[in-house]
């Protein structure tokens, strides 16, 4: 996982997807958005108008896809691409 990113903390270019983000599918990104933000299979679900069970098959493919172990190696690599901004509150 640490190897696919820089140690200086850069993000790649923006124009420019991280390779494995091209490997999802849009309703993929809609799920590792909604993951990205803190939110469970069954508010995912509902939000996106899925099963559950729908929402673990999603969340299975993305960390395969992504090559990562867990939801929170998912999100990690959301924000380090790009793909999610942190929100200030």
């Amino acid at each position: 996982f640490a190897d696919r990113f820089p140690e200086t903390g850069e993000a790649p270019a923006a124009n420019a997807p991280h390779p494995l983000l091209t490997e999802l599918t849009p309703r993929e990104v809609d799920v590792l958005r909604a993951i990205a933000d803190g939110r469970s299979n069954a508010e995912i679900a509902e939000r996106l108008f899925l099963s559950e069970t729908t929402v673990k098959t999603h969340v299975g493919r993305i960390l395969t896809k992504l090559q990562v172990r867990d939801r929170l190696q998912a999100v990690v690599l959301a924000y380090e691409t790009g793909l999610v901004q942190a929100r200030h509150r």
